[in-house]
């Protein structure tokens, strides 16, 4: 019996091609990217635990064995040399060994869910975490939204120097409860924070608000980081109209997790009860003019340098829009700056000692 040849003659070939459309063709390569950018995430996360099981199994093995660094130098040393030798380009030098036995000293206490959260962080997020934190809390805090909002490392020690962890404890205030469906409460408190850190900025003297906004806008990819999971970025003055007059929203947002519209407004002064009746105002022309069926009601964030929280909360109780009030920080505090600093010193001194 013959066989049935299936190769394909330039003929054959050119006709299957001009099947395809050229939308049809885009369709097909945008799926095709898409699988195999997903198999090769999944393949180096799967490499990353397997990295991070192994580091654990180190640190355990130095830990069980009690070498610590006042009588275990030379130990180390010698496994760092014969090491390397054996598995060169493995990351097994003396001070990383001394991290792997600090990373199981570390977390070998912690609870089930924080040792699931450092197992799939990459090596140095997790030294990043053990040497800046003190507390289970502050560092399950952060390898949480690591994970979560897929931080790279410097995106990670710029929210552990803003302290975000410590912004997050502080009372956020809002109208949620008492305007919202009880189903949209908590999405909509999970959106907002009761401080915002703009520090990327690097602003270093007083601005215009729409200075602010501008520069903002030219950096939006790390704003909407700092806004945190869900934001989507539709535009700054945001044109809106009622009866021939023209009123503009700073920043117009959608959130894929309260399903809304968001307008920030951004003040570069204290609180003013009046900016509510404003957002309130806003908010009612995105519902009936922006909103599209099946969305949310519009929330609204008023980000201002400073506010009195009795005011806001007098303020809220009469607004009947969503509307949340926080406050924004443009640079550092003077002290944390300082032990910043001191601690960048003493790492480097340590890393020079590690080398002498």
């Amino acid at each position: 019996m013959m066989k049935e040849n299936f190769n394909l003659t330039p003929t054959t070939a050119d006709s299957i091609v001009h099947t395809l459309s050229e939308d049809d063709y885009k369709l097909l390569l945008e799926h095709l990217a898409a699988d195999i950018k997903s198999t090769r995430i999944s393949i180096a996360r799967r490499i990353n635990g397997s990295v991070m099981q192994l580091y654990w199994k180190i640190g355990q093995q130095l830990s069980e064995r009690k070498v610590d660094e006042r009588y275990g130098s030379a130990i180390i040393k010698r496994l760092s040399a014969d090491l390397k030798t054996e598995f060169p380009n493995m990351g097994f030098s003396p001070r990383n060994l001394w991290n792997m036995k600090q990373f199981y000293d570390t977390f070998s206490a912690a609870d089930q869910k924080l040792q699931q959260l450092v197992a799939v962080l990459p090596w140095g997020h997790n030294i990043l975490l053990m040497n800046r934190l003190s507390s289970y809390e502050e560092i399950s805090y952060y390898a949480n939204e690591a994970v979560k909002q897929g931080w790279t490392r410097n995106v990670l020690l710029n929210y552990i120097k803003a302290d975000t962890y410590g912004q997050s404890k502080l009372l956020k205030q809002h109208n949620f409860a008492t305007v919202l469906p009880d189903d949209l409460q908590e999405q909509a408190d999970e959106i907002l924070k009761s401080r915002y850190n703009l520090a990327f900025l690097g602003v270093e003297q007083p601005l215009k608000e729409l200075e602010i906004e501008k520069m903002l806008v030219e950096k939006i990819r790390f704003l909407i980081l700092e806004l945190g999971k869900g934001y989507s970025f539709i535009g700054n003055q945001y044109r809106l109209e009622l009866n021939g007059k023209e009123y503009f929203v700073d920043m117009l947002f959608f959130n894929r997790c309260t399903k809304s519209l968001v307008a920030i407004e951004l003040k570069i002064g204290d609180f003013k009860p009046e900016y509510v009746s404003k957002m309130g105002f806003y908010l009612s022309l995105l519902d009936k003019n922006v909103r599209l069926e099946g969305e949310n009601p519009s929330i609204g964030i008023i980000l201002c340098a400073d506010k009195d929280n009795d005011e806001v909360e007098i303020a809220l109780q009469t607004a009947n829009a969503p509307i949340g009030v926080a406050e924004y920080q443009l640079n550092f505090p003077e002290q944390k700056i300082k032990e910043l600093i001191r601690n960048e010193i003493k790492n480097q001194n340590n890393i020079i000692k590690e080398k002498l």
